[in-house]
């Protein structure tokens, strides 16, 4: 059972440590959790809106599903849910079981002047699935289309309906000796579908690609037409229609069906663990390492706080002492940098990726401590995240700001998210304890990912002040640095004003376009990308 107010399953946890809690205490301040609403008040809330959709057999218009379809899992959404203060929840929720269900329910949508979300796994930390405008509004939740509905071997070719979660796709896959290799942090609960129309990128991307690296064609259903897009190997027939699916956030209609490139199961794979001892020499590294194209599968770089507060949060004391020592002792101190890396293929592939790589990490005074912390990284790799439920509880908020930019402005850009960020929270009287990691990197350059803890709040007025001028002044300072607003989340509706502002003027009003030729009459997902509602 998914939890209605927090991440993840209700059987799934991951506790606070002591040792964590009391380095946030030192660093922020002690903390005193708030009081959560309740699910029955959260329902009653919700009975206050009554559905102003017409009747329909396939719409569930029960408050129970409205309110659990009306929120994803941005800082906003939990502020709402936590402290009781919902606003607006969809009208009614729907969950289509094939392409044709989906036709029938946005003809009916636009027939009776309903604006609709679509929906996956409901992990979206942008905004997507907030209710906006003035018309009834119809979630539809796709996660009942989860089919593999072919498989061409030859081709590597698999097509599935777009519902499917990330577990039970690459279950249906590797029962057939493939994979998609596409393994975002939201991967136990993230659709095919909610990857491809956000652009999102996998934890192993520098071996798989992105997700446009693997969207090969598909079908799209919009309230005016069904588009269907072939699979071609390559193409220079005009532009290419599935960019612009990709990354369109539900504004040009739903897709239903994705056609994806796949690969064999490989041989061997390796997670090793690499200390730098300082920044500069890091980021050098994983560049170089970059530029070389080995065919990595994954580079992941810690600066020095997010290398820290790793060590200091994972407990087990001794081993820790005993790492240090012997980092120490190989030159590698105060200002270490974690570096993990990824090596996956055939066994002499990967001896050989191991073998170039290596003469670079040497080459920058990198220590490995071999499969050691690579192992424990992928057996917790999407576990972590659990930690935001139990931060919570002990009375800190988490948020993240993400972007990328080009190897010259990554540090700069670094430097100025953490700062834009303690800054906004000393308007408030408050620290934030913040750190970055490089998750992927690019010959070109990288992506800049920031977290940031601090004190919730003791009621919603004052967390939503805090979390807003957080997300404000880090979206300024992303934009004001060259970089993009989103690598890898997406815009939904709360990056929508630094997506304006980086698109620019023609290229809004080009993709406001192609909306109203696709969805004349607006149905599709009001205020994502253009905050238009």
């Amino acid at each position: 059972m998914r939890r209605w107010n927090g991440w993840g399953d209700t059987h799934n946890s991951e506790p606070l440590k002591p040792e964590a809690l009391a380095f946030l205490r030192e660093a922020i301040g002690p903390a005193t959790p708030p009081t959560d609403a309740s699910w029955d008040q959260a329902l009653a809330q919700v009975a206050q809106q009554p559905s102003r959709l017409p009747l329909h057999p396939q719409i569930d218009a029960s408050a129970e599903a409205r309110l659990r379809a009306s929120f994803g899992q941005s800082a906003w959404d939990w502020l709402r849910l936590r402290f009781g203060v919902l606003g607006r929840v969809t009208d009614g929720v729907a969950f289509p079981e094939t392409t044709q269900d989906v036709r029938d329910l946005l003809s009916w949508a636009k027939q009776h002047g309903v604006h609709v979300l679509p929906c996956g796994g409901a992990t979206s930390v942008a905004g997507h699935l907030t209710p906006v405008g003035d018309k009834p509004v119809l979630t539809l939740n796709l996660t009942r289309m989860m089919r593999l509905v072919a498989l061409d071997p030859v081709s590597q070719i698999a097509t599935f309906e777009a519902g499917v979660t990330g577990p039970d796709l690459e279950s249906q896959l590797r029962a057939q000796g493939f994979t998609l290799g596409h393994f975002p942090q939201s991967f136990e609960l993230s659709t095919l579908g909610g990857w491809i129309v956000t652009r999102s990128s996998g934890q192993q991307s520098a071996r798989y690609g992105r997700i446009e690296a693997m969207f090969a064609g598909g079908t799209l259903v919009t309230p005016d037409a069904t588009v269907m897009l072939p699979t071609f190997p390559a193409s220079a027939a005009g532009p290419d229609l599935r960019e612009w699916i990709m990354g369109s956030e539900g504004r040009f209609g739903v897709l239903t069906e994705a056609k994806v490139r796949v690969t064999r199961l490989p041989e061997q794979e390796d997670f090793i663990g690499v200390f730098f001892p300082s920044w500069e020499l890091a980021q050098k590294a994983v560049r170089e390492l970059g530029q070389a194209r080995l065919g990595l599968s994954m580079l992941r770089l810690s600066n020095p706080v997010e290398t820290f507060t790793t060590l200091k949060m994972a407990g087990h004391a001794n081993a820790i002492g005993w790492l240090e020592r012997y980092l120490a002792l190989r030159g590698v101190r105060q200002n270490k940098c974690l570096m993990m890396m990824g090596l996956t293929g055939s066994r002499a592939h990967v001896s050989a990726m191991k073998r170039l790589a290596f003469d670079i990490i040497r080459a920058n005074r990198g220590v490995s401590t071999g499969t050691v912390l690579g192992q424990k990284w992928a057996a917790k790799r999407f576990q972590n995240v659990y930690l935001r439920n139990s931060l919570w509880e002990a009375g800190y908020a988490v948020d993240t700001m993400e972007t990328a930019c080009d190897w010259p402005r990554v540090t700069a850009m670094m430097n100025a998210m953490e700062e834009a960020g303690r800054q906004a929270m000393a308007a408030h009287g408050e620290k934030t304890h913040c750190y970055t990691h490089l998750s992927h990197v690019y010959p070109q350059g990288s992506s800049v990912y920031s977290t940031f803890v601090y004190r919730i709040g003791s009621d919603y007025d004052s967390a939503l002040a805090r979390w807003q001028a957080l997300k404000t002044s880090i979206g300024d300072a992303i934009a004001a640095h060259g970089g993009t607003i989103t690598h890898q989340h997406g815009v939904g509706k709360d990056h929508a004003p630094w997506f304006l502002r980086e698109k620019g003027p023609a290229s809004v009003a080009a993709i406001g376009a192609v909306m109203h030729e696709w969805d004349e009459q607006g149905v599709m997902a009001p205020g994502n990308l253009l905050g238009d509602a």
